[in-house]
């Protein structure tokens, strides 16, 4: 089974992207939404994230804004979570690709957002990356309630620049001039994806794609 990391920095449009693909039949694996699950209400991160950060578990969810306070622009705490999600994240995304493998899915893709950040990448075939102008993304996370120039800015201090994710990425998907454009990209995307040669990246190889060191 082949496997396509879907990546792209905030405001790209990579989950317009993601739509696309799934309207194409690809299984999509969302990381974000992963998180989400897990922090929502019962969710397996409750537990561990109430006793790291005391308070900010309201009704038996974790309250994003109340945890947003403690751990951005403090590395440690954010270290600290990263610990209690990521090992999570990685058994959601596990079990999905048993469940598409058994299916018979000759593709599917994990759309993570820190994809390389997190060396990700090795664990995928191929990556596409959602690009835009600065710009354009500029004005579309403004544009989002509560946000400000300068947390957009620490949000992109955060992240791998997008420069340097499109020179990492097999295929830049470019949202800033409609979605044809865009939807035809993926489609090529997938089409190489599917025509490459080898057993594909499910289940796990050893040879990591890039080196992260």
């Amino acid at each position: 089974m082949k496997i396509l990391g879907l990546t792209g920095s905030i405001g790209m449009g990579k989950s317009t992207a993601a739509t696309m693909l799934r309207r194409l039949g690809i299984p999509v694996h969302d990381a974000d939404a992963a998180v989400h699950r897990l922090m929502g209400p019962g969710g397996k991160a409750v537990p561990a994230i109430k006793a790291a950060f005391p308070g900010v578990v309201i009704d038996g969810a974790v309250s994003r804004p109340l945890l947003g306070q403690l751990v951005f622009g403090d590395k440690v705490a954010l270290k600290r979570l990263e610990a209690i999600l990521h090992p999570l994240v990685r058994a959601e995304e596990a079990a999905f690709l048993r469940r598409q493998a058994r299916a018979r899915f000759p593709l599917v893709v994990l759309d993570i957002p820190l994809l390389f950040e997190t060396g990700g990448d090795r664990r995928c075939d191929r990556v596409a990356v959602v690009t835009c102008p600065a710009f354009l993304q500029a004005e579309r996370v403004l544009a989002r309630p509560g946000m400000t120039a300068q947390r957009l800015a620490a949000i992109r201090a955060q992240q791998m620049p997008d420069g340097l994710k499109r020179r990492y990425g097999d295929f830049l998907i470019r949202s800033g001039a409609g979605k044809g454009p865009a939807l035809r990209a993926l489609r090529r995307a997938v089409t190489l994806v599917l025509a490459q040669s080898g057993r594909g990246a499910w289940p796990p190889r050893p040879c990591p794609r890039f080196d992260h060191a």
